[in-house]
């Protein structure tokens, strides 16, 4: 049994790294927003327009705690904010998990999300002139969290092929 867990600010490349890291390990791959998103049936984006960003940190966490107690080895991507809240970043360290932080760059997360705003709640009322610095912000107060990944992985000017033979030479 091992899990292989993606994390890192949004944009980071976390689920199209696990779907290629999965199939190239021949694991599941499992994006723990899309499970919440199928197990709860409603979309994160309703949750967070109807202020219950605390009840989907809630549920955030417990589906976490439930999938990394699963005997069942697979390769799981978080939301960029899963790390920082409910001590998740302690579950992270567990036995028979290996904790990947992919760190992008500011200028590399603003040039990828800018966008993709409609689709991601916490950037969807930024100004396009802002959001550099709310990225910058943001990757601050959440770095400490992220920090704690057992291996980081600079994705900056890397294909998503090269990440996912880093990350799988690491595995073995």
């Amino acid at each position: 049994m091992n899990k292989i867990i993606l994390l890192g600010y949004m944009g980071s490349g976390k689920s199209t790294i696990a779907q290629k890291l999965a199939l190239s390990l021949n694991l599941p791959a499992i994006d723990l927003d899309q499970y919440i998103e199928q197990t709860e049936n409603i979309s994160i984006k309703k949750l967070f327009e109807s202020n219950k960003e605390i009840k989907f940190r809630k549920l955030e966490h417990q589906y976490l705690k439930e999938l990394i107690q699963n005997e069942e080895s697979f390769v799981l991507s978080l939301g960029g904010g899963t790390p920082c809240y409910a001590n998740n970043h302690l579950l992270l360290q567990g036995d028979n998990i290996t904790s990947i932080y992919l760190k992008a760059s500011i200028e590399t997360l603003t040039d990828r999300l800018k966008d993709q705003k409609d689709s991601r709640p916490l950037l969807a009322n930024q100004p396009d002139d802002e959001l550099s610095e709310f990225i910058a912000k943001h990757l601050f107060e959440r770095s400490y969290f992220y920090t704690h990944a057992t291996h980081t992985i600079n994705v900056d000017e890397k294909s998503v092929d090269a990440i996912v033979t880093e990350i799988a030479n690491l595995h073995r």
